[in-house]
């Protein structure tokens, strides 16, 4: 009963305390994806057009704009009918920043909505105060990196990792350590009223938020589905162009690999690589 008891409220506070959906910062894909997307790229989404630049890799710089583009500095004659796709891929990246930002901003919310929660119940006193100043500081920051982040058009897989996962790692810890340390206590405290009190609440809120955390995670869920199309009309339009950088070869912005395949360098029995890595 009381190895139990410390057992199940530190998983309850690892399982509320992960955002969801957000591991997919820098490989997207969920089931109304044709494929698993990302790009080796940071991008910079402004008025004067789409930056993609990276530090290790060939080209290291992409620029494109209204049809026209630029590689390494280097201009480079398309069709029209490329400019035309280069267009759309412009026009559609610039409707997805604001998109993904919207969703990374719903999942930090949640997750910090559950460790909120999850302190609420098990901490105590000044340790109770002292932690939810934390998180709301933690989340303060993690929002605020979004919004200076893709919010403001700049996208950065690294970045985006960091804010996401470092946010609520950095919190985590500390509020396992509160959960574990209140199941301890009263398991050691031969006190089987405060064990039964400790279980009681756990159990209570195991079903409150399995009520709330599902119902927000299947919204969040829903609105990361319908990113997908648009993604897919993305790869859609880098499969199509014949848009060729300096050294000949075709421009890839995107990584697209096939779902559930153990060589992901193949696509759909294609064995030419689809991106750069």
């Amino acid at each position: 009963m009381r190895h139990a008891l410390i057992a199940g409220t530190t998983a309850l506070a690892l399982a509320l305390a992960a955002p969801a959906g957000l591991a997919r910062g820098v490989n997207f894909s969920t089931d109304t994806c044709k494929h698993d997307y990302s790009t080796p790229y940071d991008v910079d989404v402004t008025a004067n057009g789409l930056s993609f630049h990276r530090k290790d890799g060939v080209p290291a710089q992409i620029f494109l704009h209204d049809g026209s583009l630029r590689v390494d500095g280097k201009d480079v004659a398309v069709s029209r009918s490329d400019a035309d796709s280069l267009r759309r891929y412009e026009d559609g990246v610039r409707r997805l920043m604001p998109q993904i930002a919207s969703i990374a901003r719903d999942g930090v919310e949640i997750g910090f909505s559950a460790m909120t929660s999850v302190t609420l119940a098990f901490a105590d006193g000044d340790q109770r105060a002292r932690m939810l100043d934390k998180l709301k500081r933690k989340q303060g920051e993690a929002l605020r990196e979004i919004d200076e982040g893709i919010g403001s058009g700049h996208w950065s897989s690294d970045r985006m990792t960091e804010t996401v996962a470092g946010s609520v790692s950095d919190s985590v810890g500390e509020l396992v350590g509160s959960v574990t340390s209140s199941a301890v206590t009263a398991a050691l405290s031969g006190d089987s009223s405060k064990v039964a009190a400790l279980q009681a609440r756990a159990e209570s809120l195991d079903k409150a938020m399995d009520r709330e955390m599902d119902k927000r995670s299947k919204a969040l869920e829903a609105r990361a589905d319908a990113i997908c199309p648009q993604l897919n009309d993305l790869a859609d339009l880098q499969r199509g162009w014949n848009v060729r950088t300096t050294d000949g070869k075709p421009l890839e912005l995107m990584t697209i690999k096939p779902k559930d395949s153990k060589d992901h360098d193949r696509d759909d029995g294609d064995p030419k690589k689809v991106a750069s890595s």
